[in-house]
């Protein structure tokens, strides 16, 4: 009777405890937040490491987990495109999204990345809010976070530009945010909503655009400490329209009267980005909700104020100094709104940026620019083939041509093809110009062969590219500030770095790739990785 007794507590306890354990919940974050910094160099954690308080990019180095080698391992390095790979973990080759824009090669219309014209604005009119994520042909981890917990996880997507609100909030979202300059406002799309929420209405009815435009922009520190950057007059930096010199202080009032799209051009449209992140966080109740939920930000300032004045104008370090500002306020808002240990976040970037070619060439650095309109291409292929205008577009270094022309002339593709590389390989400028279509036999090095491979979808590609010489892009002579786009390190090495909930303090130097950042949050918040993933998990980051 006693051993009976004993055998049905033992099993009566087995029964509990596998009853426990069966409906024990998932340990997962209450929230998770992405931040792409656009344009941001690997080496801007470290060239301005001493200039920053301790509550911003120190905070995320010093208390996270930093991947010092993360490369991105395509072409073209663009914004659509860097947003995409973060968020599934895929390359252009499979999710299709191949650049900002790109040329349907059945159609030879040329598409927008978020375009998508079956829907329309919401909070404006016109092509600005006719977008979408419905041109990206996979899943992201924001839509396999919505899966995982049949849709009770929040997702929201905060951006100045549409492409990097749209593409990392998913197919799924509950929303995603971009600015439109007409209205000095944040919009959306009937893709996600037909009204625009309370929220969101009253933060456009704050005016912020024109309180944050005016008075000037000065630096935030004494001139004379930015040591990292050169003389704040040069002739390689962009001025806005009425400047006579690209120098401090810049008129916010008057530059902003002249085109409001110029306040992105300015640190104040990352201030202007982040304080809607919070009110984001607030209008959803984010991170305080049944189950886990994901705010995707991208801080695009950086991007235009780069574009204009180049990597080592005090104009950049400015915005940087200002941007670690913000995230330290940023931080803070979500340690009391969230609770400090209970929330994921990574910051990463699109791309990079080169030096400007002026700074180069006074340095004595090889560089110029890749002028394409003086690439005469069709008026050698007219010599070779006698026919007008075989080339029907140059897009994102990629060549595109007319197929029914070359078929209606009875001419033989591959020759066309080959007429192409080879003059194209003769311009200088030029390192390689390659046949993807047959790049298996093009004496083209890795790790270049294997990044315009994984960039090359056949039905948005053109099917020859071309790869500048090193410290050489896109541009034409006289041309200021920068840009982006080719496989060298300064466009395609960028930041990576985990912080707080499940994540171990640490950094690496081995090479890791931004297809990589999607597995590793998937594998942290214990859900299916997107469905076009190629990259692994980035094992160091996760707290045994």
């Amino acid at each position: 009777m006693v051993k009976r007794f004993s055998l049905f507590v033992f099993l009566a306890f087995i029964v509990s405890f596998s009853f426990a354990q069966f409906n024990k919940n998932i340990d997962r974050p209450k929230l998770v937040v992405g931040i792409v910094v656009d344009q941001m160099r690997w080496d801007y954690l470290y060239r301005y490491y001493d200039r920053y308080g301790n509550d911003g990019f120190k905070r995320l180095l010093n208390e996270g987990f930093s991947c010092d080698n993360t490369m991105i391992t395509y072409l073209p390095s663009y914004t659509a495109v860097g947003h995409t790979v973060i968020y599934t973990g895929s390359i252009p080759a499979i999710d299709g999204i191949v650049g900002n824009d790109w040329i349907d090669q059945i159609t030879g219309r040329k598409w927008y990345c978020t375009e998508d014209t079956t829907v329309v604005g919401v909070g404006a009119t016109g092509k600005v809010g006719q977008m979408s994520p419905k041109n990206n042909l996979a899943s992201t981890i924001t839509d396999e976070l919505r899966l995982a917990t049949n849709f009770r996880s929040r997702v929201v997507g905060v951006s100045l530009k549409d492409r990097a609100s749209i593409l990392p909030a998913g197919h799924s979202a509950n929303g995603a945010f971009w600015f439109d300059d007409s209205t000095a406002s944040f919009i959306t799309s009937t893709f996600y909503m037909n009204d625009l929420p309370d929220w969101v209405k009253k933060f456009n009815a704050q005016k912020e655009p024109e309180k944050l435009m005016t008075g000037n922009w000065n630096t935030l520190y004494p001139i004379s400490t930015y040591k990292q950057s050169t003389a704040d007059n040069v002739s390689w930096e962009g001025k806005f329209r009425n400047e006579k010199e690209p120098v401090f202080p810049h008129d916010l009032k008057v530059i902003y009267s002249e085109n409001h799209e110029n306040l992105r051009s300015t640190p104040f449209g990352n201030k202007l980005t982040l304080d809607f992140a919070k009110a984001a966080v607030n209008g959803y109740n984010l991170g305080n909700g049944p189950a886990t939920d994901f705010l995707t930000i991208n801080c695009a300032s950086t991007d235009y104020v780069g574009h204009k004045y180049g990597p080592n104008s005090i104009e950049v370090e400015d915005t940087y100094l200002r941007l670690d500002q913000e995230f330290a306020s940023f931080f803070h808002f979500l340690d009391s709104k969230v609770g400090k240990g209970n929330y994921l976040v990574f910051l990463s970037a699109d791309h990079g940026a080169a030096h400007s070619i002026g700074f180069m060439k006074e340095h004595k650095i090889p560089a110029d620019f890749l002028d394409q309109k003086k690439i005469l291409l069709n008026e050698f292929l007219k010599d070779q083939f006698k026919v007008e205008n075989l080339s029907i577009n140059n897009i994102n270094y990629h060549i595109s041509f007319d197929d029914a022309k070359i078929k209606e002339a009875g001419l033989n593709r591959q020759a066309v093809k080959d007429a192409a590389v080879s003059f194209l390989q003769k311009q200088p400028g030029v390192q390689f110009a390659v046949d993807i279509e047959n790049i298996g036999s093009a004496p083209i090095p890795e790790p270049i062969k294997r990044m315009v491979i994984n960039g090359y979808n056949p039905k948005r590609c053109g099917p020859v590219m071309i790869i500048p010489d090193p410290g050489w892009f896109g541009g034409k002579e006289g041309g200021t500030g920068t840009t982006h786009g080719n496989w060298n390190p300064n466009d395609t090495h960028i930041p990576l770095v985990f912080m707080g909930w499940g994540v171990k303090h640490g950094s690496t130097n081995r090479t890791v790739q931004m297809s990589d950042i999607s597995p590793t949050l998937a594998a942290l918040l214990h859900i299916q990785m997107p469905n076009g993933t190629i990259g692994n998990v980035i094992e160091e980051v996760i707290k045994k």
